[in-house]
């Protein structure tokens, strides 16, 4: 007999922070559990609506599961196990050895046992079998062995330790635990956890619920009783649906937009029961500090949704999520509008007191902060920030691809930009709003810099200059804030690098990879022409002789590091393993080219001589790697002997002028497109053709042939990748 299962532990106020995922492994490790023990029906539909055979619940107080089509009892199951050959079985008179009698007892079978073995070929000797059928386990047992699993394998942040009502009995779970149901339909499972024994009572709302205590009359009917009875919305999912819903409406009736935070809404469901989300408003007087600092209060330190209006300014409105819903709501509404006002009024404070002073002013002061114990302080960060911003408008201003800076904005000018941005853009740290809220750092700089009425575009690098700061954040909006987010980077990941402070496995506690990941975004999405190496080796030299150990290791192992982030930002953008290893094998060039290379090996390894272009590439790459010496570069004609070998010189001779010219003017997929015309006379000459010929002469010729024609396949990309 099979029926719908419901487990719940009560417990105290449980992290919000943590909530979602608790539940949902709890979920996930007690289904798992039962489905290896087969006390799951194999053809469970699961919850209508999701793709999952179990249902979560968490709320502030309570981690849930419901799992459907959960059988009393496991299936018997029919089992053959290998006990040993049958000479180290039986004895010389075919009786028992004292080693198999023990090897069935470890079975749980007896001596009786022996009359019912097997005889059985296995390799070259016969070996005993034992066949039976073996009972399956019992919802309660296996319940008891789920149950204890999915809290061995609970996620928690931090355990705490607690006495049970005994006095000596110590715990550790995540918080108290004072209740635990299990039902099998209506049926109480005899289960026990954190010195709970299961039943069916569980706790409402504390303030709302209709009774005091539920008695929960199945499992599926859990939520219903909860939601009706006990004033409380079990499953997380629907609270937080029920939340956006009411956000948006109480914001619909301002005609404004309540802040988008993902992380927010997910605390605030596992802070309240039942959520009822109600408006308030604050003095317009805080509306002249920066929306940035006001915004961050609400949500930080309130858990408050700030409103917008249709132009993304804030608004002196915001909304509470409220976990009670009086009658009268006047008094939660003035109780918060009265908390948050402290709170505005001291980010106002600082906001009035930091302009009180210059940026430029603090620039001495950053002596004083220390960046890294071996790296030095941040004022001398900041020079070598400025150090590698100078490279780099150097390197741009000589770039291949030419780069175009605004009319008004030369190298020079850029780079006295560069130079100003780069030396203040750290001074913010020393300001009392950043000092509070540090996550505003940047930001307020920038704030800062127009207030003193820095020269345009310098307050702009300044708030930009730590940008991308997360996957999907935007990028430096001008010149002088890209090049001061790159140098900035740049002298963070060599510095680190430099005295061997590597990410490793998940831990990455300078968050290095983003850094990369941030210089990838930079370098392709705004197309710039530079080399990462140039960059990373002007980065290396801005640091003191003696600062780094082993520069180039270090070196070898960043570029690495960064060119593995690359291949990852292009797979994620869609682009196969293999189209992706072929565009980033060819190095030369800026990354800005690089969607332009990918679509263009997408492009070729579409047509029909793709294939055998690239395991013709292939096959001459391999040849010209096991060249002894300096690969020969002049065909001379009067030495092409071959019919085949002269129709593949003329065919390059025709074909690379072409491919040549569409790839100068970043045509490649028309560079790539051109090769195609090579395909019959390159497999003419593998066919016709002895490479490695006797005569040295026109060995060489031919080796000079192929390495032409390998140079003329490979500026776009490494086609040989592409080949199976």
């Amino acid at each position: 007999m099979s029926a719908n299962l419901l487990v719940e532990l009560f417990v105290e106020e449980l992290p919000p922070k943590a909530l979602k995922k608790l539940g949902e492994a709890f979920g996930e490790a007690l289904y798992a559990s039962l489905a290896a023990q087969d006390l799951v029906e194999p053809d469970n539909d699961g919850v209508p609506g999701t793709e999952l055979p179990w249902l979560p619940f968490a709320s502030p107080r309570r981690l849930a599961v419901w799992v459907g089509d959960v059988r009393a009892e496991a299936p018997a199951k029919a089992q053959r196990h290998k006990l040993m050959p049958v000479a180290v079985a039986l004895d010389a008179t075919g009786a028992a050895t004292p080693a198999l009698l023990k090897k069935l007892a470890a079975l749980g079978e007896g001596p009786d046992a022996v009359s019912r073995l097997q005889r059985a070929p296995d390799g070259k000797a016969e070996a005993l079998f034992l066949e039976r059928v073996a009972p399956g386990v019992a919802l309660a047992e296996g319940l008891q062995i789920a149950l204890d699993q999915a809290l061995a394998k609970l996620p928690i942040p931090k355990v705490m330790t607690y006495q049970l009502a005994d006095g000596w009995t110590d715990v550790k779970f995540v918080r108290p635990a004072h209740g635990l149901i299990a039902l099998h339909g209506a049926q109480v499972v005899p289960v026990q956890a954190l010195g709970l024994k299961a039943d069916r009572v569980t706790t409402g709302h504390r303030f709302e619920a209709a009774v005091a205590q539920l008695s929960i009359t199945d499992a599926d009917s859990y939520a219903t009783q909860l939601r009706e009875q006990g004033a409380v919305i079990a499953s997380f999912a629907e609270r937080r649906a029920e939340i956006s819903r009411q956000l948006k409406g109480a914001a619909d009736a301002l005609s404004l937009t309540p802040i988008e935070d993902d992380a927010l809404l997910d605390e605030v469901t596992a802070l309240v029961e039942r959520p009822n989300v109600l408006t308030c408003a604050f003095e317009p007087e805080f509306l002249a500090v920066p929306q940035e600092c006001l915004i961050l209060t609400m949500k930080a330190n309130q858990k408050y949704f700030p409103l917008l209006d249709k132009d993304g300014k804030l608004t002196r409105h915001f909304l509470v999520v409220s976990n009670i819903a009086p009658a009268d709501a006047s008094a939660v509404t003035g109780g918060n509008e009265r908390v948050v006002r402290p709170r505005l009024a001291d980010a106002k404070f600082f906001y009035d007191q930091d302009r009180k002073r210059k940026l430029a002013d603090r620039i001495p002061g950053l002596a004083k902060v220390v960046y890294h114990g071996k790296l030095g302080s941040q004022g001398e960060r900041a020079e070598r920030v400025r150090g590698i911003g100078h490279a780099i408008v150097q390197q741009l201003s000589m770039a291949t691809l030419p780069y175009t800076v605004e009319a008004d904005d030369e190298f020079k000018v850029l780079d006295s930009k560069v130079k100003e941005a780069a030396q203040l853009a750290k001074c913010d740290l020393l300001t009392d709003m950043v000092g509070e809220f540090p996550e505003l750092q940047g930001i307020m700089g920038g704030y800062y810099a127009r207030h003193e009425g820095l020269r345009d575009g310098v307050a702009i690098a300044i708030e930009d200059h730590y940008k991308p700061r997360f996957a999907g954040d935007a990028l430096p909006r001008n010149h002088t804030g890209t090049v001061v987010a790159l140098a900035d980077k740049l002298e963070t990941l060599t510095g680190l690098f430099g005295i061997g402070q590597l990410p490793t496995g998940d831990k990455d506690p300078f968050a290095l990879r983003r850094h990369a990941l941030g210089i990838i975004r930079i370098l392709v999405e705004k197309n710039l022409p530079l080399s990462l190496p140039d960059m990373v080796d002007a980065a290396f030299g801005t640091f003191p002789e003696g600062m780094l150990t082993d520069v180039p290791k270090a070196r070898e192992a960043l570029l690495h590091f960064v060119y593995e982030r690359l291949v990852g930002y292009l797979r994620d953008l869609g682009y196969s393993a293999q189209e992706v290893e072929a565009a980033t094998a060819v190095r030369t060039g800026g990354w800005g080219s690089m969607p332009k290379r990918l679509a263009a090996v997408r492009a070729f390894n579409g047509l029909p001589e793709a294939a055998s272009l690239a395991a013709a590439n292939k096959r001459v790459g391999n040849i010209l790697k096991k060249v002894e010496g300096e690969l020969p570069t002049e065909v001379k004609d009067e030495l092409l002997q071959e019919a085949a070998e002269r129709a593949l010189a003329t065919a390059i001779a025709q074909v690379q002028p072409t491919a040549d010219s569409l790839f100068e003017q970043h045509d490649y997929t028309g560079s790539l497109k051109a090769l195609a015309a090579l395909k019959g006379p390159v497999d003419a000459f593998f066919d016709d053709v002895m490479v490695n010929a006797e005569d040295p002469a026109l060995r060489a010729n031919r080796l000079a042939l192929l390495g032409r024609l390998h140079a003329a396949m490979n500026r776009v990309a490494d086609l040989s990748k592409l080949a199976t």
